[in-house]
């Protein structure tokens, strides 16, 4: 299902001054099915964020089944939700013109969990375990950093999106994401587990990247700018605001998300400042910082993720946030 809405307000002005195009037709493809970790996006569209800002966005929602990513390459859709600063480090390999111009997460959502009360309480502690569960996709990226951080291979064991072998060995860690893993645990086993995220020990890439073609940025650098601070602002009003429209949007692409599961994952979005902590609480949601990607960069280097001497900074262009876009917003719905 393809989600837009259509109109012009003091955006529209402000672009129309830049030399855009009222109502611009923009096409944004997500990185999997619409869910909250979404919400920003959906927000925008459903409050009318983006159309005041002079563009007419559909949001194109990812899944097993869609490849978003080579949509781009060929130029169908405008602008592509991303993973983490990996995708642009190969993009850079790659020689792919594909430019990353704003960091919705400032923290990557990737957790271990592991059973309380069993010696695996701390993240050290991890280290001692017998059994890891961790997917291919997780072994080979954020589980070779992991290894170079003390962790051993033989201890991972492969995950296979299935959480009976984590629950029948209280001895055992496994994979997920802050939003939504510890949920299906909770509500199916019972309890609450340890959740210990990657980005609070070590692992600092950011994350829900949003990535346009280097071609659109030379070209069209208002569109992309509105772009970016219309998400921005559409992140503020609905991790502060009121989303209920946003999820309306959000659970008509994806009938099976229920409220449940929605409220949760914005509580952990919030609990664990992924979206809006460090950087963007002063530079606004979005935010990013060669030094920091640097850091990334050289630990990836390290882990034997990526190879050395990319030119990695040709992928990630800063000029259109740290502006401070959307702080307002988020002062003003927190009464500050």
């Amino acid at each position: 299902m393809y989600i837009k809405k259509i109109g012009l307000g003091v955006f529209g002005a402000m672009l129309a001054g830049t030399g855009a195009h009222a109502n611009e037709a923009i096409t944004f493809g997500t990185n999997w099915v619409a869910q909250a970790e979404h919400g920003g996006f959906y927000q925008a569209v459903a409050d009318g964020t983006y159309a005041d800002c002079g563009l007419d966005v559909t949001i194109v929602a990812g899944g097993p089944n869609v490849n978003n990513r080579a949509l781009l390459l060929a130029g169908k859709i405008d602008f592509l939700m991303d993973g983490n600063l990996l995708q642009p480090f190969n993009s850079a390999a790659e020689d792919i013109p594909m430019v990353v111009v704003s960091a919705i997460f400032q923290k990557e959502p990737q957790v271990i969990m592991t059973h309380p009360g069993q010696g695996l309480d701390t993240w050290e502690s991890l280290k001692t375990a017998d059994t890891l569960l961790i997917g291919n996709g997780g072994y080979q990226s954020f589980y070779r950093w992991m290894v170079s951080t003390g962790f051993r291979d033989e201890q991972r064991k492969p995950y296979t999106y299935n959480s009976a072998p984590f629950l029948t060995d209280l001895k055992s860690g496994q994979q997920g994401y802050v939003t939504s893993e510890p949920y299906a645990i909770q509500t199916e086993a019972g309890f609450e587990p340890n959740v210990f995220l990657l980005a609070d020990n070590g692992f600092n890439t950011y994350s829900t990247l949003i990535a346009a073609m280097q071609k659109t940025v030379d070209t069209k650098p208002e569109v992309v700018q509105c772009f970016v601070d219309a998400s921005a602002i559409g992140w503020n009003n609905y991790l502060y605001g009121d989303a209920t429209a946003a999820n309306a949007l959000i659970q008509a692409e994806n009938p099976d998300l229920g409220d449940a599961n929605i409220a949760f994952a914005v509580e952990q979005l919030k609990k664990y400042g992924i979206v809006d902590s460090g950087e963007s609480e002063t530079t606004g949601i979005g935010s990013m910082s060669m030094e920091r990607i640097a850091s990334f960069y050289e630990k990836m280097v390290t882990a034997g993720v990526v190879e050395a001497g990319l030119d990695y900074e040709s992928v990630v262009d800063l000029s259109f946030v740290n502006k401070g876009v959307g702080l307002d917003v988020k002062s003003r719905l927190l009464g500050n």
